[in-house]
C-alpha cells in the first residue's frame, strides 16, 4: 500500500531532509523508524527538501509499504522510534499515482524574525534575529515586486538542481507582533535558498540601506552577485504543501506557538 505521511521537525540538530553519508538528516531519521515499524527498510519521498537548521510544520512524504496498518497504527508506531524532535502528525492511504512531490500543486514556507536588540538565547535556531530597526511599509513594497511568475535567477543558489528558475510567487504576507515578524511565502515551487536570499534582500530594504526600487532591480538582472547574502536557516518553516482536494490530505500548516524572546 502508499501511504503518505504528515510530519514536522525540528531542524537544528541535522544536515538537512536529504539522506547523506553519515546519517545525521531528517530522512535519515524517519526511515530508521519506519524499518523498525515495518520490519524491513523502506525509502520515502518527500514534497520538498530542507537545508541544515530549516524546520517543518508539515513536510509530506509518500512511502509504499509491503504491510497494511491503520492510520493511526502509522502515527503511533512511527512515532515511537523517532527522536524527539521530529514527530509523524498524521498518516493516510493513497493510490498508487499519488507522488508526493509531483503531485503538489503549491508549497508555502514562513520565516519567524525576532528584531531585538540582544540575540535570542532561550528560542536559538528556532528565531532568525535582527538588531535593526525595520519599515513595514518598505518591506511590503519591496516583496510587491516579487509577485507573479518571473524568472527567480537572482535568489537562486549555485547548487539547485531546479530545472527552470522560473516560478511563481502567488503570495508574501508580511505581520509584526511586538517584537517577532512573520514572512509567509506562497508559490507553485521554490529554488534552493529562494527564500533565504530573499529574505536577505528585504531586511537590506526594511532597515533602510536599500530603497523597495532595488529589489525589484535585483530580480530583473537576474544575477545573485547583485542579491543580498544568504540569510540564517534558523527562522525558516517548510509550512507545507497543497494537493488536489481528491487525494484527502491536509492543507498547509501556518500555525506556530507564540514565540517570544
Amino acid at each position: 500500500m502508499r501511504v503518505a505521511l504528515g510530519l514536522s521537525y525540528r531542524g537544528s540538530a541535522y544536515r538537512g531532509w536529504q539522506s547523506q553519508p553519515g546519517g545525521l538528516t531528517v530522512q535519515d531519521a524517519l526511515e530508521r523508524a519506519l524499518a523498525r515499524f515495518v520490519g524491513v527498510e523502506l525509502r520515502v519521498v518527500c514534497a520538498g527538501r530542507t537545508d541544515a537548521g530549516v524546520h517543518a510544520l508539515q513536510q509530506v512524504v509518500h512511502l509504499d509499504s509491503p504491510v497494511t496498518r491503520a492510520p493511526y497504527s502509522w502515527v503511533r508506531g512511527v512515532n515511537t522510534f523517532l527522536p524527539d524532535d521530529v514527530a509523524v502528525r498524521w498518516a493516510h492511504p493513497v493510490g498508487d499515482d499519488f507522488h508526493a512531490q509531483k503531485s503538489a500543486r503549491s508549497r508555502r514556507y514562513r520565516y519567524v524574525l525576532l528584531q531585538h536588540a540582544v540575540r535570542p538565547a532561550l528560542l536559538h535556531g528556532q528565531v532568525g534575529w535582527t538588531h535593526l530597526e525595520l519599515d513595514a511599509e518598505a518591506l511590503r513594497l519591496a516583496a510587491a515586486q516579487l509577485l507573479g511568475e518571473h524568472d527567480f535567477s537572482a535568489f537562486r543558489a549555485s547548487a539547485c538542481q531546479a530545472r527552470s528558475p522560473v516560478k511563481t510567487l502567488h503570495a508574501i504576507d508580511i505581520a509584526r507582533d511586538g517584537d517577532t515578524w512573520t514572512f509567509d511565502f506562497h508559490a507553485n515551487a521554490f529554488l534552493h535558498h529562494m527564500v533565504r536570499n530573499i529574505m536577505g534582500c528585504l531586511l537590506a530594504v526594511g532597515s533602510g540601506a536599500r530603497d523597495p526600487a532595488w529589489l525589484g532591480e535585483v530580480l530583473r538582472a537576474a544575477d545573485r552577485k547583485r542579491a543580498a547574502p544568504t540569510f540564517m536557516p534558523d527562522g525558516l518553516y517548510f509550512a507545507g504543501p497543497h494537493y488536489a482536494a481528491e487525494w484527502g490530505l491536509p492543507d498547509p500548516l501556518t500555525e506556530l506557538p507564540r514565540l517570544r524572546a
